[in-house]
């Protein structure tokens, strides 16, 4: 009995070591969330359903040892430094970071598609043409508890656990005028909360978007690309930049309008990222005449939500259909200012523009 109970306790040291060792290692362990998921996003932000699914196998690619040094600062991107290895360099402005890769955009989308499936992510969309993918809502479960219990029969019981998070990245990818490629990952995060005194219910809130989480699959993206894991490290973690100025809300001309003490280059790449962060669909874009594309739905305000955010995953007959604008950048020097534009082109003046204009200005402070 005695020599029972001490391989029994034993056991539960070894356990308990091995769950503090996972606790210690890697905290990223993404599961895509069920499709049967009633997450919700805000009504006036919710993505269109799209039909290209993407299912490919992940592969493997060998990190190849490249050395480290320090790159030129490329033109157009005063304030914004810069660590090149090989042929990928991760940029850096304020909080914001983003590789730039010195490869046509056509042979990293594959190479992308693949890592996040690797990382344990569906793709919701995916569309080349525009350089745009995004994963669907998953779970960290590097987040749960390795407590005794989940150690010994969790993994037999996994759904019963949650974290009560949920997290989606979107991947941009842009060409440069040198025939390379810039990409941005932007995350966005919900959380679940009680929504009754009695906490009975619950309902899917957002939560701020997460730089850290953002800078790690970049970093994790350069491992893929080539760069060892090392060095992919140690470029990250470099100290950020200076930040990025704020924006600030204007009217000129009786339309709504975010106004930016920077120059074009920064300007586009910061609205493009406020873009991705709060959930714009973006059709299409036209760096040269400083322009996204997107869809926008409205919110209703004669019908009752049940919460701050509608369905993402079950749709609705009745649902507000969307509408098509333009967001655009204007510089002059190193001022910026950025407005909506109807589908035809002309200025818009309308409530809905209003709202476009106080989102993005939000997402830029």
């Amino acid at each position: 009995m005695k020599a029972a109970t001490t391989r029994l306790g034993l056991l539960a040291l070894a356990m308990a070591l091995s769950a503090c060792a996972a606790l210690e290692g890697d905290k990223i362990d993404y599961k895509s969330a069920a499709k049967g998921s009633t997450l919700e996003v805000p009504p006036d932000l919710t993505q269109l359903s799209r039909d290209s699914r993407y299912a490919v196998p992940g592969g493997t690619v060998s990190a190849a040892a490249l050395q480290a040094g320090q790159a030129a600062q490329p033109s157009g991107t005063a304030n914004a430094a810069a660590l090149q290895l090989g042929d990928v360099r991760i940029e850096r402005d304020g909080s914001q970071r983003w590789l730039v890769v010195n490869r046509p955009a056509d042979k990293l989308w594959e190479p992308v598609r693949d890592f996040w499936q690797e990382n344990g992510f569906n793709l919701d969309q995916a569309d080349a043409n525009v350089g745009i993918m995004e994963t669907d809502w998953a779970e960290n479960r590097a987040k749960l508890p390795q407590d005794f219990i989940r150690s010994t029969i969790g993994k037999l019981m996994d759904s019963l656990y949650s974290t009560g998070e949920r997290d989606k990245f979107r991947t941009r990818l842009e060409r440069t005028a040198n025939g390379g490629t810039e990409i941005y990952i932007t995350h966005r995060g919900m959380i679940e909360v009680y929504n009754t005194q009695a906490k009975d219910n619950t309902i899917w809130q957002p939560r701020p978007s997460d730089p850290e989480l953002e800078t790690e699959f970049l970093r994790r993206l350069m491992v893929k690309l080539g760069v060892s894991q090392e060095q992919s490290k140690a470029v990250a973690a470099a100290p950020a930049a200076p930040r990025a100025q704020a924006a600030r809300m204007a009217t000129v001309g009786n339309q709504p309008v975010v106004q930016l003490d920077e120059g074009f280059d920064r300007a586009w790449r910061r609205v493009g990222l406020a873009l991705d962060r709060t959930g714009f669909t973006v059709e299409d874009r036209n760096r040269n005449e400083g322009t996204y594309f997107v869809r926008y739905v409205a919110p209703n305000a004669d019908k009752k939500e049940p919460g701050f955010f509608g369905k993402l995953f079950s749709g609705s007959s009745a649902a507000t259909p969307p509408l098509k604008y333009r967001i655009v950048v204007r510089s002059q020097g190193d001022a910026s200012t950025v407005s909506v534009l109807n589908e035809a082109g002309a200025p818009e003046t309308s409530a809905n523009a209003e709202r476009i204009v106080r989102v993005i200005a939000d997402d830029l402070k």
